[in-house]
């Protein structure tokens, strides 16, 4: 971001103080108009009183992640945080998702990892996840969701608690 705010590369004299200086703004406001999508909060409630573990993988460090989760009400609800400093390689790398699966003492292959990213799926495949697209996350209109190789595509958070309703 800072790059393209200032149209400097990270070698430039200046990147690294204006670098720290966004990350300290960043650090101070990261809760301000956070909001988790609408409808979200409703399905993990909905997965929980299922039973369900849900986690977040994010490469987030922990020093945003950490008041962030908090601050939205979900530091205690999730089964497990692993932020982008957690283990050596963040995403698309598959570690984080792997120690996540051993964080909840479970195997690749009965989670569902849904992001809003080429790195998000990618990383879940390396990890052998099944991996899904949240098509109303983050994603920018001259991206293609649709050619990521994701095993599912997401266009509401109500469609993610349908699908684990009614997968085998």
């Amino acid at each position: 971001m800072v790059q393209r705010a200032f149209g400097i590369d990270p070698g430039n004299s200046s990147f690294a103080r204006l670098l720290e200086r966004f990350l300290e703004i960043y650090h101070d406001s990261v809760a301000t108009h956070t909001r988790l999508f609408s409808g979200m909060d409703e399905v993990l409630m909905q997965i929980e009183a299922r039973a369900m573990c849900w986690g977040i993988v994010t490469n987030k460090s922990n020093r945003f992640t950490k008041p962030l989760t908090a601050a939205l009400g979900l530091i205690h609800r999730a089964a497990c945080i692993v932020s982008g400093d957690t283990t050596v390689h963040r995403k698309p790398y598959p570690d984080p998702l792997l120690f996540a699966c051993r964080q909840i003492k479970t195997v690749p292959a009965h989670c569902l990892y849904i992001g809003d990213a080429t790195k998000d799926v990618e990383a879940g495949l390396r990890a052998g996840i099944r991996t899904a697209v949240a098509l109303f996350g983050y994603i920018s209109s001259d991206e293609s969701p649709e050619t990521w190789g994701a095993n599912c595509l997401f266009s509401s958070p109500q469609d993610i608690l349908d699908w684990l309703v009614n997968s085998p």
